[in-house]
């Protein structure tokens, strides 16, 4: 009996401590259910007070990593630039330099050129300084800085000096050579007349190729939509047939417009004169003689909503296929000889094509050799064109410094960043957002 009751009592005492220790098991797992996550809480804890201020006042997009090589918080421009997927940093030597300084406190630099793929689905180089420093005992801070666009205005730079000193020292020399000739001719009058109105017309066409370098380096301003209004196409045109009135009377050309009546694009007034202008300016240029030039507005319908478009139409040579992916390249002239001869600088298109991306539309051309050419102006309708505008602002000013955590961002960005990567229709459209900048 002793026995059968030393056996119950040790079997109750086992069942109360089992039921004890189950009771614990259940609060416990309460407690952990309802405790926040315990990532989230090392990432607080682990991150010395204040570094989320400071970085969040750079200019650098800010990556700090964890003794794991996890992502403890990011700004949202390393998202953005697809620097950080899944909570980890998507770039290999990044990350290798990252931990050479978790190893050894030292602080290093690098530039790097990483594969990516555009939002239109086109392959491009994202150009980046990425610089590695120990923060605290075992995280470590990465600064990244894209230097895309600063390489790309360089080289914009580079090219547009030549080019100008190239088309400067033509007019230049000849006004020079043109001068000893009247010098040396100071007893023929009729020579001296001769050469003065070749002067004249060398010091003319100086004086449109400075213009048109001036118009080109102000659409090419950063912020010409700052001053943006309604603009009635119909005042457009009227201003485009009255600058080159003069050119087309004298050649017989007669110039004609249509459907512009109630259409309004939103944009710098003068900026998009100055861009219909040329465009009828080298319909008139290009044209025979006792021909007809066309100026017609409609709406069309577009992908991100309703365009507004604006077609000038000629009858002048056309344009080979060659010439048509080319045309709006700065200074290139389809026939320089006949450039020449019409004070052509090679700018007016380009020109255009500058106002065009500025405005988030694009120009076209359709064109055929002997049967003239159609260049079309398209703009968004004015309520897209704000809203456009509105929301390119809200996010840019949405990828500033501050810190995120992983879990804030989807894995997916617009740009694609390599993960591994060592240093290293008979219609032309030109619609590329990335507008190149001069000095």
């Amino acid at each position: 009996m002793d026995v059968n009751a030393a056996v119950a009592a040790v079997a109750a005492i086992a069942g109360l401590c089992t039921g004890v220790i189950a009771m614990l098991a259940f609060r416990l797992s309460e407690r952990e259910r309802t405790r926040p996550p315990r990532d989230t809480q090392q990432a607080e804890a682990t991150l010395p007070p204040g570094v989320d201020t400071v970085l969040s006042v750079l200019r650098s997009s800010a990556v700090v990593l964890d003794e794991g090589d996890g992502v403890v918080k990011a700004s949202s421009a390393a998202y953005a630039l697809g620097l950080v997927r899944g909570g980890r940093l998507a770039v290999e030597p990044m990350l290798r330099m990252a931990r050479d300084t978790r190893r050894d406190g030292e602080i290093r630099q690098v530039e790097l050129d990483l594969p990516r793929q555009t939002r239109a689905g086109r392959p491009d180089v994202l150009a980046v300084s990425a610089r590695s420093a120990p923060l605290g005992a075992r995280l470590v801070l990465l600064l990244v800085e894209d230097l895309t666009e600063a390489r790309r205005i360089e080289a914009v730079r580079r090219d547009f000096v030549a080019n100008v000193s190239h088309e400067l020292k033509t007019p230049a020399g000849a006004l020079s050579l043109l001068s000893e000739a009247v010098l040396d001719a100071a007893d023929d009058p009729e020579a001296v007349v001769r050469f003065a109105g070749r002067m004249q017309n060398e010091a003319t066409r100086l004086t449109n190729l400075i213009q048109e370098l001036i118009d080109l380096s102000r659409v090419q301003d950063n912020d010409m939509l700052a001053t943006a209004e309604l603009v009635p196409v119909e005042e457009l045109v009227t201003e485009a047939m009255d600058r080159c009135r003069q050119q087309a009377v004298s050649k017989g050309i007669t110039v004609a417009s249509g459907g512009t009546a109630g259409l309004t694009v939103w944009g710098n007034r003068g900026q998009l004169a100055a861009a219909l202008g040329n465009l009828v300016e080298n319909a008139v240029n290009y044209s025979p003689p006792h021909t007809r030039v066309a100026i017609a507005g409609s709406r069309a319908p577009g992908r991100q909503g309703e365009l507004v478009e604006i077609a000038v139409t000629d009858q002048g040579i056309g344009i080979t296929e060659h010439d048509r992916e080319r045309i709006f390249e700065r200074f290139y002239r389809v026939d320089p000889a006949r450039s020449r001869a019409t004070g052509g600088t090679g700018l007016g298109l380009a020109i255009v094509k500058h106002v065009a991306a500025s405005h988030g539309g694009e120009v076209i051309v359709w064109s055929a050799e002997g049967q003239g050419s159609t260049f079309t102006l398209r703009l968004p309708d004015p309520g897209s064109a704000q809203e456009r505008r509105l929301a390119a602002r809200r996010e840019r000013d949405g990828l500033g410094g501050t810190l995120h955590e992983p879990a804030e961002f989807p894995d997916s960005a617009d740009t694609d960043v390599a993960a591994d990567v060592d240093p290293q229709p008979h219609a032309t459209r030109t619609n590329d957002p990335a507008r190149e900048a001069l000095p």
